[in-house]
C-alpha cells in the first residue's frame, strides 16, 4: 500500500532550524512543509513589502535555504512553505540563485500567488468584521493589506508540473500537506472525505514540535524528556487516509496519545466544522492510539464540501503603543511599585494627554489575569515589575510613558531600577470572509526547465 512521508520543518515564522535538518538527513521523507505564517505576520511583510519591493518574503528564509539545500543532494525532499508571506514570487527567485550557488540548478521553483486580495476588498467594506461586528468600511482608510486563506489545489498542480519546491504566500496551514498528499495519491478536489483527512495531517504537523511535546511540559503534572532537544513530527499517510505520527530516535521531547490529541484541539471551535478554503473537515470522530513501535495512529477524519467562502486577514494602522517598565526589589517593594503607578496616572492627569486604551500591571502579582488573579501576600514579595502601556492614535503621546517612566529613576520611590521604555505602531488584524469567486491563484515558475516568469 503506497505511503507518503511529511516531515515537520516548521511551526511558526521564528523556528528553530535543526529539527527540521535531522528530518531531512535522518526522516527519510518525501516533503519537508515550513509552516512559517501568521495573521500578523503577513501584515507587516506587505508593509515590508511596500517599503522595499525586492522583500516581503520570511526574513528567516534565506537561513533557512542555505542550510536546507546543500542536503538535497543526498537527501532530494520536495520542500512545501509559505515563507513567501507578501511576496512568494521574489522569494522564489531568491531560492532559484541560491539553488544555482549550491548547484542545484536544475530544482523547479514554483510560486503560488492569489492571495493578495487588497484590490478587491472595497467589495466588501459591508461585510461585518468577524472580531467586532463592525462593517470593515469602519477601517477602511486604515487598511495596508488584506490576503485571503487560499486553498491547496496551486500546490497540487505545481507538483504535477515538476516542481521540486513549492513557496506560498497566504494558504490556509493545512494546504502545506493537503496540496503533495492530494497530488501524491492522485485525488480529485471533489472528493470531500479524503480531504478532510489531508486536512487532519496538516493540521497535525503545522506546528511542528507541539505535537512532540513542545508547549506540553508541566513539571510534575506532564512532564516532558529532554526538552531542549524537541524534534520536529514526521508523518505516514496511507491511501486510505491513516495515518501515523512519528518522532526521530535519539531525540527528546514525547510523543503519546496525550500530546496528539492535544494538538488536534489546537486552535478547534467545533470539531464537527472546521472550515477550510478546500473543505469542511471533521474532527468530531478522529481516534488516536498509541501503537507498538512507538507512533501515534490517528483515524476516522472526514469532511464535507466547503463553503464556497474565504476568510481574509486584513491589516491595518491601528495607532500606536507607548510602554514603560521599572523594577522594585527589597521588602515593601510592592507597595513602592503601587505608589510609582498612582504618580505615572497623576502625571499623566497633569499632563492633560488622553489614550484609548491605557493599562498597568505589576508583573508577578496580576500582569496576566488581571483582577481575576489570585491574591497574593505582598508584603512577602521580594520583587515587583511594573509596567505601564498606552494606545494613542499619536505617536508623540505614546511616547510620554516610557519618559514619565524613566524619569521615576529620581522623581519616584525608593529603589527603582531596570526602566525601559518603547513606542511601537500597532499593525493590527482584522478578519472577513469573501466569496471564493474574488480569488485568482496562479503559478509562476523559476529555475529548472520550467517557464519562467
Amino acid at each position: 500500500m503506497k505511503q507518503i512521508r511529511i516531515a515537520a520543518g516548521a511551526g511558526y515564522g521564528g523556528d528553530r532550524i535543526e529539527p527540521a535538518l535531522d528530518n531531512i538527513r535522518r526522516g527519510n521523507v518525501d516533503y519537508i512543509m515550513f509552516e512559517c505564517l501568521a495573521e500578523r505576520t503577513i501584515a507587516l511583510a506587505q508593509k515590508e513589502k511596500k517599503e522595499d519591493p525586492g522583500k516581503g518574503y520570511n526574513p528567516l528564509m534565506t537561513y533557512r535555504m542555505e542550510r536546507v539545500l546543500p542536503l538535497l543532494k543526498e537527501h532530494p525532499v520536495k520542500i512545501i512553505t509559505n515563507m513567501g508571506a507578501a511576496n512568494p514570487v521574489g522569494a522564489a527567485e531568491k531560492i532559484r540563485q541560491m539553488a544555482e550557488e549550491a548547484g542545484l540548478g536544475h530544482l523547479k521553483i514554483a510560486a503560488v500567488t492569489g492571495d493578495d486580495v487588497v484590490d478587491v476588498i472595497s467589495k466588501y467594506y459591508d461585510n461585518p468584521i468577524m472580531e467586532t461586528g463592525e462593517p470593515l468600511g469602519t477601517i477602511k482608510d486604515k487598511i495596508i493589506s488584506a490576503n485571503a486563506y487560499i486553498g491547496a489545489r496551486q500546490i497540487t498542480e505545481a507538483l504535477k508540473q515538476g516542481a521540486d519546491i513549492v513557496v506560498t504566500g497566504r494558504v490556509a496551514d493545512p494546504a502545506l500537506a493537503t496540496g503533495p498528499l492530494m497530488y501524491e495519491f492522485e485525488k480529485d478536489y471533489s472528493d470531500d472525505a479524503f480531504l478532510g483527512k489531508t486536512i487532519v495531517a496538516g493540521h497535525l504537523l503545522e506546528c511542528a514540535a507541539q505535537v512532540t511535546g513542545g508547549y506540553f511540559a508541566d513539571p510534575g503534572l506532564k512532564d516532558v524528556p529532554e526538552l531542549w532537544n524537541v524534534p520536529f513530527p514526521i508523518l505516514t499517510f496511507d491511501e486510505t487516509g491513516n495515518m501515523w505520527i512519528e518522532k526521530l530516535p535519539d531525540t527528546g521531547g514525547l510523543l503519546s496519545e496525550d500530546t496528539v490529541k492535544e494538538q488536534l484541539l489546537y486552535e478547534i471551535q467545533d470539531p464537527s466544522n472546521y472550515f477550510t478554503p478546500d473543505v469542511i473537515a471533521d474532527f468530531s470522530h478522529i481516534t488516536a492510539a498509541m501503537q507498538t513501535d512507538g507512533r501515534v495512529l490517528v483515524q476516522n477524519a472526514g469532511g464535507r464540501k466547503k463553503t464556497g467562502q474565504l476568510k481574509v486577514s486584513v491589516g491595518y494602522e491601528d495607532g500606536y503603543i507607548g510602554t514603560g517598565e521599572i523594577s522594585y526589589g527589597g521588602a515593601g517593594c510592592a507597595a513602592r511599585a503601587r505608589l510609582a503607578e498612582e504618580i505615572i496616572r497623576k502625571r499623566l492627569e497633569m499632563l492633560g494627554i488622553e489614550y484609548r486604551e491605557l493599562r498597568t500591571d505589576f508583573i508577578g502579582i496580576n500582569s496576566l489575569y488581571g483582577k481575576a488573579s489570585l491574591p497574593v501576600d505582598e508584603t512577602a514579595l521580594g520583587e515587583v515589575r511594573l509596567r505601564v502601556a498606552a494606545r494613542s492614535d499619536k505617536e508623540e503621546d505614546a511616547a510620554v510613558i516610557s519618559k514619565e517612566v524613566e524619569a521615576l529613576y529620581v522623581n519616584g520611590p525608593a529603589g527603582g531600577g531596570g526602566a525601559r521604555g518603547t513606542v511601537e505602531k500597532i499593525v493590527s488584524v482584522a478578519s472577513v470572509l469573501i466569496s471564493e469567486s474574488d480569488i485568482q491563484p496562479q503559478i509562476t515558475w523559476k529555475g529548472g526547465t520550467c517557464h519562467e516568469a
